[in-house]
């Protein structure tokens, strides 16, 4: 067939096969490790854990903490202890830890109140990888019609007992294998008060200099059926969007509200930097939508006849979710719930009115589903904590006219480092469409106008994980 019946972009990337480049042998099929991983995700265990969180009755933030068997105390002291036991049976390679602080008085709080975040961490064995760290989390409080309301009952089936069983699942089932990168599960509270264990947490890390390169929240993700019979077991919806920081700043500007010096001076770095892609035309190439990207790739490879329905854009309408918070900080993070909702099951108080029943209940909840959102997210989070780190100091020379696009980045010295990876894609198209290979080198060229399409750089590793795409800045000299 000749070039001429193809589209420029189609006819450069046919020539590239042409080129002699420098390429390397990296895989393009399913990692053991990650397939093992899949393997084991049970959804018998996951309904043991939405049922026995259920069973708390009511995880209202303000519930009482006083109960073995009631309140949100019980049900965090039940999490902690269960991936305790994960860490008991990972011989201490699972190191399971609690982060308290006291939450001041606010609008969804009445009263000064001990806040807990459950974690189990994972920590990396590559000296260059470990302080990578990739998150996941579920969040354990639930509340009724009444937000306020901290004593009647509140099950939480969906809301989300089901994203935090996936977390739980993740943390002891992962926990049997090594990466290189570290893992951290979580289970946080206070997210229907107004998101606030994710928040103490993003808040600490900034402060702390955390190098959170991944950050996926798990909320309604129990159900593939929506309030009109629709359904669809083999969707799952992805937001990814990461003008976050960019957004709060315009708005501060136009509404002529001062910012606090304190969260300015800790954020100037990555809003700067994140303005820097979006200003080179890399609007929808921000770290956030290259890890959207990433995951969606990633769960399709291994889950054939699954969709991950990419949706940029924070959340849905009205709605909100833990890793916002992290979108805050700068992070990149992203959020998984179910294709369809029905709002009849989310806070709601549990009543039948006619032939309609109401409440988040385990009854409205399906437990293979939920195990198959567990594997996409083992899937995105073991592939990426078996990458190397992404390429630094990535550059696109805009240093004179040319057809041809030049792309350079600093060399890693990481011997887990064995090559890198060109990606790009037209410009009204979502996720990545070509790519080439090529060894350890600190740029290449390809014949293909870097007017017309939109490129990222990945590192690769000798098993042919790839990290996750940097967009290229403009260089002109």
């Amino acid at each position: 067939m000749s070039l001429t019946n193809f589209g420029p972009l189609r006819r450069a990337c046919l020539l590239l096969a042409l080129i002699p480049l420098h390429a390397v042998a990296v895989q393009d099929g399913t990692d053991p490790v990650v397939q093992q991983i899949v393997a084991d995700i049970s959804s018998a265990r996951i309904e043991q854990r939405i049922r026995k969180l259920v069973s708390f009755e009511t995880r209202h933030t303000l519930s009482q903490t006083d109960s073995d068997t009631r309140g949100i105390g019980a049900a965090r002291r039940w999490i902690e202890a269960e991936l305790r036991a994960c860490a008991q049976a990972s011989g201490g390679r699972l190191q399971v830890s609690t982060q308290e602080w006291l939450e001041p008085t606010s609008r969804r709080v009445s009263r000064p109140t001990k806040l807990v975040n459950v974690l189990a961490t994972l920590p990396g064995n590559s000296p260059s990888s470990r302080e990578r760290l990739l998150m996941v989390s579920g969040h354990y409080d639930s509340i009724n019609s009444d937000i306020n309301d901290s004593l009647g009952l509140a099950p939480g089936a969906n809301d989300d007992a089901s994203g935090t069983a996936v977390s739980m699942e993740l943390a002891c089932v992962m926990a049997k294998h090594q990466f290189d990168a570290t893992l951290i599960f979580m289970a946080v509270p206070g997210e229907e008060q107004g998101l606030l264990g994710a928040a103490h947490f993003a808040r600490e890390a900034r402060k702390q200099g955390l190098q959170i390169e991944a950050m996926i929240t798990n909320d309604i993700v129990g159900s593939a059926t929506g309030d009109a019979g629709q359904r669809d077991a083999k969707r799952l919806r992805l937001f990814a969007d990461g003008f976050d920081p960019l957004l709060r700043m315009l708005v501060q500007g136009q509404t002529g509200q001062a910012p606090d010096p304190a969260e300015q001076a800790s954020t100037q770095g990555f809003r700067s930097q994140l303005q820097s892609i979006a200003m080179a035309g890399g609007g929808a190439d921000l770290p956030t939508h290259q890890l959207g990207r990433h995951l969606k790739a990633a769960a399709e490879r291994y889950l054939p006849g699954f969709t991950v329905q990419l949706i940029q854009r924070r959340d849905r309408y009205l709605r909100g979710g833990d890793h916002i918070p992290f979108l805050e900080q700068g992070y990149a993070a992203v959020r998984f719930t179910e294709p369809f909702e029905n709002f009849r099951h989310q806070h709601q108080n549990v009543r039948t009115e006619g032939t309609a029943v109401f409440g988040d209940l385990p009854d409205f909840v399906e437990f293979d589903y939920v195990a198959d959102v567990a594997r996409v997210n083992a899937i995105g989070l073991a592939t990426l904590a078996l990458a190397p780190p992404p390429p630094a100091n990535v550059r696109m020379d805009t240093s004179q006219l040319t057809n041809d696009s030049t792309l350079r980045w600093d060399l890693s010295n990481d011997p887990a480092v064995v090559g890198y990876r060109l990606v790009w894609r037209e410009s009204d198209a979502t996720s990545w469409q070509f790519s080439r290979d090529f060894g350890r080198v600190s740029q290449a060229t390809v014949p293909i106008s870097k007017d017309n399409v939109l490129f990222g750089v990945q590192s690769l590793s000798a098993r042919g994980h790839a990290s996750l795409a940097v967009y290229p800045l403009p260089q002109s000299r």
